[in-house]
């Protein structure tokens, strides 16, 4: 099973942004895609920097990729779009809109914001090039394993939500500037205060969503220590690690000892709420009664 690393789904400053990348040179993960999937007004802020990533990547014998917006409406976000294919690199598709601009036959992977729910999906998806699909992380774990052995038969790597807050909703709208009492168009980024996420409690104070501009995400850290061999059983063939502040080379390598069972169940989970205290993990859209459950709990 290989490791991705999936898009960034925050606003880092460039200098953040590109000490991340140098630090995966190392790691050990086989793919990672980069670029904006989230909101197209963050993107001139480091975009200049993706080409040199991609070859720093690329020399470090990492198999790179480039995101496509989860959610394409503006004029300038479909001329961005279509510029994408000329990164010279594979483009992952979060929205299908992004397929007007490959052409057939271009091989392209699919992204977990793409509701890939069935058979019939997958099939046109490989006929229409698709080389992996990084399955949605609501999927439980029944569908999954079906889809993961049709992926086998037609030659489509199967990826499923491995680590990070699960992508939940894309909005038209920004949650981060009404919060601040300022419209989108002058948001004034306020969602870079927030690397990894706003948390949003409940009106008795529990923990409920995070907020990340005009997406929302799982309060709860998804993590796949206790299923990884359930998840080889089903047919997975990778594992999206999805990039937070701090140490996430050293989370790369904890992922890769528990594929290689070099460590113990468990032991990535206690690791991860032994660096950062509060933190909540669930797993719950595999098997568990909903999809904050926690198996480890």
């Amino acid at each position: 099973m290989d490791l991705t690393v999936g898009p960034n789904q925050f606003f880092w400053k460039p200098e953040p942004w590109s000490a991340f990348y140098d630090s995966l040179v190392a790691a050990p993960v086989t793919h990672v895609v980069l670029g904006e999937v989230v909101c197209s007004k963050r993107l001139p802020f480091y975009q200049d920097r993706i080409p040199e990533a991609i070859e720093t990547l690329m020399e470090a014998g990492k198999s790179v990729a480039v995101t496509s917006l989860a959610l394409i409406t503006l004029k300038r976000e479909r001329k961005l779009s279509a510029q994408l294919v000329e990164a010279g690199v594979e483009v992952e598709i979060n929205d299908l809109a992004m397929l007007a601009y490959l052409p057939e036959g271009t091989p392209f992977s699919v992204g977990p914001l793409v509701n890939v729910y069935n058979e019939g999906t997958l099939r046109w998806l490989a006929g229409r090039g698709a080389t992996s699909v990084c399955l949605p992380p609501e999927l439980p774990l029944a569908p999954l394993t079906t889809l993961a052995q049709l992926g086998r038969e037609l030659g489509v790597a199967i990826e499923v939500w491995g680590y990070g807050r699960v992508p939940l909703a894309i909005s038209g709208r920004c949650y981060h500037a009404r919060m601040h009492g300022r419209t989108k168009d002058n948001c004034q980024f306020a969602c870079e205060d927030d690397p990894d996420g706003l948390d949003v409690s409940t009106l008795d104070e529990q923990s409920f969503l995070s907020m990340n501009g005009v997406q929302t995400l799982s309060d709860s850290y998804a993590c796949a220590d206790h299923q990884i061999e359930t998840l080889k059983d089903a047919g997975v063939t990778r594992l999206r690690l999805s990039p937070q502040t701090g140490d996430f080379a050293a989370l790369c390598a904890l992922y890769r000892d528990r594929i290689d069972g070099t460590v113990a169940r468990g032991d990535v989970a206690a690791a991860l709420t032994g660096a950062r205290p509060g933190i909540r993990l669930s797993d719950g859209f595999l098997e568990g009664p909903s999809g904050a459950s926690w198996s480890g709990a």
